[in-house]
């Protein structure tokens, strides 16, 4: 890697998690670990409906993962009503294994990408490009 190329931004992300019959959190989370270039750390809050602010001023980019949106609607809606209402990206991440995800969020999400550890996090770097362009 060049050294213009090194990203030392440490990335703050929420990763939606809940119900999770597949381990798609764990699998997704494996995948990001197994980037050791890509810095990360995620924020939690026990109700992201009523984190405010101060909370999500810190936040660079909110991960569906669409494979969790059946069990975990009510999280999904208020992260997406937080990402519109603090300008954070959405990158939405498809069900594990499937390419389908769900239309609603699909028209909210910034970027969509699937299992590649490489394609995620590429896509959480860039997703601000998505943004822009709109």
């Amino acid at each position: 890697m060049f050294e213009e190329d090194k990203d030392d931004k440490i990335y703050n992300l929420i990763i939606t998690n809940g119900t999770d019959f597949n381990n798609e959190y764990g699998q997704f989370i494996e995948k990001l670990f197994s980037k050791v270039d890509f810095l990360w750390k995620e924020s939690v809050s026990a109700s992201y409906s009523t984190a405010g602010e101060a909370f999500y001023q810190k936040v660079d980019r909110i991960i569906l993962l669409a494979g969790l949106y059946k069990d975990n609607k009510e999280t999904f809606d208020d992260l997406i009503e937080a990402a519109e209402k603090y300008d954070i990206p959405l990158v939405l991440v498809r069900p594990y294994g499937l390419e389908e995800v769900p239309e609603n969020l699909e028209e909210k999400a910034a970027t969509i990408v699937g299992w590649n550890a490489n394609c995620i996090v590429d896509s959480i770097k860039s997703s601000d490009e998505f943004l822009e362009e709109e």
